[in-house]
């Protein structure tokens, strides 16, 4: 009979340690018919070294101790008297005594704290002993910052273009040209400041004078309408306010839907709140303010795109050296082995696989001026990222590897001796009634001579071919940065060469020395044909050494060709980003300015993985052609039948009603929820302009602002908090004192005045264009700019004192207006989103291992609740026995992206559950940051599937029907018991509520499945042994990858019992007696 492997756990392998001991005719175990159990417990002990050795299995040591850990053999192997049944697509869970979490809470606490964010090692936002330090040390980064680096020239460039336009409204003469709101020019500089590259401003400044020239034709509109006739005189404030209220929902959804439109939004709600609310009259229409307005705002972006253009421009290319100087630096920690399992390290690999699809984002939705070609700048994208994705994969250094093992007995008879004496051990007798001593100490002996023989041939290969990555990596960077133009700047140092061609041909010779050293080592006879986990470890982490090593040399040819293909002058490239992703997209000052750019990278991550998630869950499953009549059901109708008639008709059917359901669904989501909540707080705001008692206070102190500066703060997904609400309303007032004093400081002289808004607003331009407080900083420039430029015009109806205490009040009830109904109405609490997120990612992966999972191998005889296959199961299972395309391999790598990026969104928003007040008690993190953790430590388990699949080919797990029957039950036990636990634990943390105490054990049925194909290779062992002696050098290398397909399997299972207890931390675990758990024992 043809040899079954595992679950693609192995061509030749057996978990140790875990089998029955009434089924298992290849254990050490004495059987005798006096004293069995005695003996038995004797030899079987874990101590023993031949129940691990004897067979030679390469089941790793921490896969079958993880096993034994999660799960006894007792609660395991249930006698089933060889009875089994199919159960009509039922599975068979089994229910084991969970561990108590709450007497572990302590340790899971503490273990947690490993896994918290790096941002959490800063002191708390609201402690009271830290903030004074860590406002001096931001104070002097911040001067750091701007005395050495870009950022002096980004303040300089945003203060230039403001002062020159606040200096104009200070000349009298120009001042009196320009009108009664020449604040309007200097408001213009800062909403669209030239700190950002030459096309992102030529886009904003486009964008803004467009926004304001709708607002302002709409508000016109409506003024004429409403003075028009008498009776529309008679409704004149309530056509105003229908009309405001039309537009600025308008303007408000598209503000959520399309980030790409924020300044063109932005001004046109600045215009037609201006146009509806200055200077409101009902006997007269004053035309003129709307020129004025119009004349005030083109000038002051002419003064923003001459400074943008002529004080040291930027051209687009800076951003993207910027990133990927750093992340060749981050690559290079990740090759560094001492490095590169440590967790900051893997979390910065993450985090540059994100930063460098936005970088070329940033490069192609704008207009640049650059050496690289947007084409090139792609393909460069997609090699790095490769060699991320590979260094993320890539194996430990195993504890062996480094460890001194003499040569004393580098016996050239290995192999020969190896198999002679594993038959001999294993088939002595049948009821194997004793054990060679002598026999076991020779196979342990061998066995280190097996791990030296492999660590000696390619111990010098793979770090010849480390330190030839490194090289490469350095002369990449090197070449990539000489072409940007900054590498005087950025580095590296002239000391590393920028010869690509050398570097490419030096480490193709490591590479083909690494091949003939592997190659010699699997075809050669020194090797026996059967590995030992020692053995397999050390194969499995040289292989992914050299896994990285590819993706490398991908990148050299790559630069190779950019660097040939390199032209003499920079040139012009108009934006090629796909204009529909566009508009969900914007470069990235816009997002700095705009605010809250944690909570929309994390909402959009997880639309894009929700949407590759339901491509895989609609995927049309198609049964393959040779399912047996063993496996229909019994009706005689085949099981992996799924649908009726033509999907296309019903498609043409549906398509229309869908596309209907689909829009109103669409008008259910956060954008209108946003589009209501503005229009709300601009009305209620707007009220005292159309009401006759309130009409003329409202135009003497200009409270007009109040409504402009709420819609300046509000935002589509960031709600309002404590530290918002105190830090915008205290700047805000600060503008209005600081423009005060400045106005009685020199009567209303304008230098003094002049000076003053140097001192202010150089720390606020940078706090507004720099930091991460935007729109704090916003608040603070606009109300010194409005009150400062306002005490300078005369106002006979108001005194000076008046008019800096009525500016300020107005921009403060703006802020608090618009903090105050974020949070109450539909606000997003962090901690709240933490937990969907969490729930969300949780179904995610349930997805992806269903797509992934090993039952899938025998699709056609499985019912139809778990028959659902995704792309990147063509992966693993390749359909019709059909290699996966690039296609499918381009898909499934997206996926993987985009899942990595969901893992650090998640880390980003656990930092905005910082500066959240919570009534009941301070919230705790550490549960969400290790149930975060070990989410992460699952998927990177399904991608060691994955990538071990590409080598492990299932056509060796088809061969034989009847052990596939025998092992289907058990392989559907495994599959479902996980997705039935991801199910459950991801539904309770949506919903909030407590998880059931008992759950299906994974373990278990993992357990059991391990243990139902040592059971089977037993029976097909000796036919083995003596028919195949030897192995292929085939079969040697399917051996290394079906072993890391079998440890990443279990050590999914391993990481859901983590997922569980973390789950319960949070939400709590339901029991038996949760109605009496509030009783009072003494009343009993």
């Amino acid at each position: 009979m043809s040899f079954v492997p595992n679950d693609g756990d192995a061509v030749i392998s057996v978990s140790t340690g875990s089998g029955n001991p009434a089924k298992s005719t290849a254990r050490l175990r004495v059987r005798q018919s006096s004293s069995a159990k005695e003996k038995e417990a004797e030899i079987s002990a874990p101590s023993t070294p031949g129940e691990n050795e004897n067979r030679f299995r390469f089941h790793s040591v921490w896969e079958s101790a993880e096993l034994d850990r999660l799960v006894s053999s007792e609660d395991a192997d249930l006698e089933t008297y060889e009875v089994t049944e199919l159960r009509d697509g039922f599975f068979d869970a089994l229910f084991l005594k969970p561990r108590p979490v709450q007497q572990d809470q302590d340790a899971l606490l503490r273990r947690a704290e490993r896994t918290l964010p790096y941002s959490f090692s800063e002191g708390h936002p609201w402690s009271v002993r830290s903030f004074l330090p860590k406002q001096w040390h931001e104070l002097k980064g911040v001067v750091r910052r701007v005395a050495t680096t870009r950022s002096g020239v980004r303040l300089a460039k945003s203060f230039i273009a403001f002062f020159v336009a606040f200096a104009l409204c200070l000349v009298p003469s120009i001042r009196s040209w320009l009108g009664p709101h020449s604040y309007i020019l200097a408001i213009s500089t800062i909403i669209n400041h030239p700190a950002r590259t030459v096309g992102s401003q030529l886009d904003g400044t486009v964008s803004t004078i467009l926004g304001t020239a709708t607002g302002l034709l709409w508000g016109a509109f409506g003024l004429w309408l409403s003075m028009s006739t008498v009776e529309s005189r008679i409704g004149y404030g309530a056509i105003l306010a229908t009309f405001l209220l039309v537009y600025i929902i308008s303007i408000a959804a598209m503000r959520a839907y399309f980030i790409r439109l924020y300044q063109f939004v932005i001004a046109a709600g600045l215009a037609v709140t201006y146009t509806c609310l200055a200077e409101v009259s009902r006997e007269a229409v004053p035309w003129e303010k709307l020129f004025e307005y119009a004349k005030l705002w083109a000038l002051g972006q002419a003064i923003c795109l001459v400074t943008c253009i002529v004080w040291f421009p930027d051209a687009g290319a800076r951003n993207l050296a910027v990133c990927l100087n750093d992340a060749f630096g981050v690559m290079m920690d990740g090759l560094d082995i001492r490095k590169a399992q440590n967790q900051r390290t893997r979390r910065r690999l993450a985090q540059t696989f994100i930063n460098l699809s936005q970088a070329y984002r940033d490069l192609t939705i704008d207009i640049t001026l650059s050496l690289f070609r947007p084409k090139d700048v792609l393909a460069l994208r997609n090699s790095l990222q490769g060699v991320v994705r590979s260094l993320l994969a890539m194996r430990p250094e195993p504890a062996t590897y480094g460890r001194h093992i003499p040569e004393e007995t580098d016996s050239p008879n290995l192999a020969a001796s190896l198999p002679a004496l594993i038959q001999t051990t294993i088939l002595a007798t049948p009821g194997l009634s004793e054990v060679n001593p002598d026999c076991m100490l020779r196979l342990a002996h061998l066995k280190r001579q097996a791990v030296h023989l492999v660590r000696s041939r390619l111990d010098e290969p793979t770090k010849a071919l480390l330190h030839r990555m490194k090289s490469a990596l350095q002369t990449c960077h090197a070449v990539l940065m000489d072409m940007s133009g900054y590498r005087r700047y950025l580095g590296p140092g002239e000391e590393i060469e920028s010869n690509v061609s050398a570097a490419l041909v030096e480490l193709r010779h490591v590479m083909i020395e690494f091949d003939e050293a592997d190659a010699a080592l699997l075809e050669g006879d020194d090797l026996a044909a059967e590995f030992v986990a020692e053995v397999v470890e050390v194969f499995a982490y040289c292989r992914s050494v050299r896994q990285v090593a590819t993706s490398i040399e991908a990148v050299l040819i790559q630069v190779n060709g950019m660097e040939q293909r390199k032209p003499k002058f920079p040139r012009l490239y108009l934006p090629s980003y796909p204009w529909k992703k566009a508009l969900g997209r914007t470069n990235p000052q816009v997002r700095h300015d705009r605010g809250g750019v944690t909570a929309t990278s994390f909402y959009r991550s997880f639309g894009e993985i929700a949407q590759l998630i339901q491509e895989i869950k609609s995927t049309e499953h198609t049964s393959l052609p040779h399912e047996t009549e063993l496996f229909r059901t019994g009706t005689g109708q085949s099981a992996s039948v799924y649908s009726m008639g033509d999907p296309d008709d019903r498609l043409e059917k549906s398509a229309v009603r869908y596309n209907i359901w689909k829009v109103f669904h669409r008008l259910q989501g956060f954008e209108m929820r946003f589009a209501f909540k503005t229009a709300i707080i601009i009305s209620l705001l707007s009220i005292p302009a159309w009401l006759n008692i309130s009409r003329d206070w409202w135009n003497n102190f200009e409270a007009w602002w109040a409504v402009a500066m709420a819609w300046l703060m509000m935002h589509p997904r960031v709600g309002g908090n404590l530290q918002d609400l105190v830090t915008r309303a205290l700047l805000g007032a600060l503008g209005a004192v600081w423009a005060g004093a400045g106005h009685a400081a020199g009567n209303g002289n304008p230098f003094v005045m002049g000076a003053f808004a140097m001192i202010y607003m150089v720390p606020m331009l940078y706090r507004f264009t720099q930091s991460s407080h935007a729109r704090s900083g916003l608040v603070g420039c606009v109300s010194f700019t409005v009150t400062s430029l306002a005490l300078m015009n005369d106002h006979p109806r108001t005194t000076p004192l008046v008019t800096a205490i009525s500016r300020g009040v107005a921009f403060v009830v703006g802020v608090v207006a618009a903090v105050l109904i974020n949070w109450i109405i539909w606000p997003f609490v962090a901690r709240h989103e933490l937990r969907k997120a969490l729930s969300m990612m949780m179904f995610f992966l349930s997805i992806v291992y269903r797509s992934k999972s090993p039952l899938t191998h025998y699709l056609p005889y499985i019912t139809s609740w778990l028959m659902i296959v995704g792309i990147i199961a063509k992966y693993v299972y390749y359909d019709l026995g059909e290699a996966p395309t690039v296609q499918d391999i381009e898909r499934s790598e997206i996926l993987e992206g985009r899942i990595r990026e969901g893992f650090v969104r998640i880390r980003q928003l656990m930092g905005l559950t910082r500066h959240e007040i919570r009534l009941r008690a301070p919230f705790d993190v550490l549960p969400y940051s290790a149930l975060a953790d070990s989410s992460e430590r699952f998927f990177e388990f399904l991608v060691a599937v994955r990538q071990s699949a590409l080598y492990f080919h299932p056509k060796f797990a088809r061969d034989n029907d009847e052990a596939i029957a025998r092992l289907l039950i058990y392989r559907r036990d495994a599959v479902a018991a996980v997705l039935t636990n991801l199910y459950i634990l991801a539904g309770a943390l949506r919903a909030d509520r407590r998880v059931p105490k008992y759950l299906p054990s994974a373990a278990a049925a993992r357990k059991r499945l391990v243990d139902k194909m040592a059971e089977l290779e037993a029976e097909y062992e000796e036919d083995k042994y003596r028919l195949q002696p030897q192995l292929t050098a085939r079969k040697k290398w399917m051996q290394i990858y079906s072993y890391s397909y079998s440890e990443s399997l279990t050590g999914c299972v391993a990481q859901l019992e983590e997922l569980e207890r973390y789950t319960k931390l949070i939400v709590g675990e339901h029991g038996f007696d949760d109605e009496f758990e509030d009783t009072d024992t003494d009343e009993i």
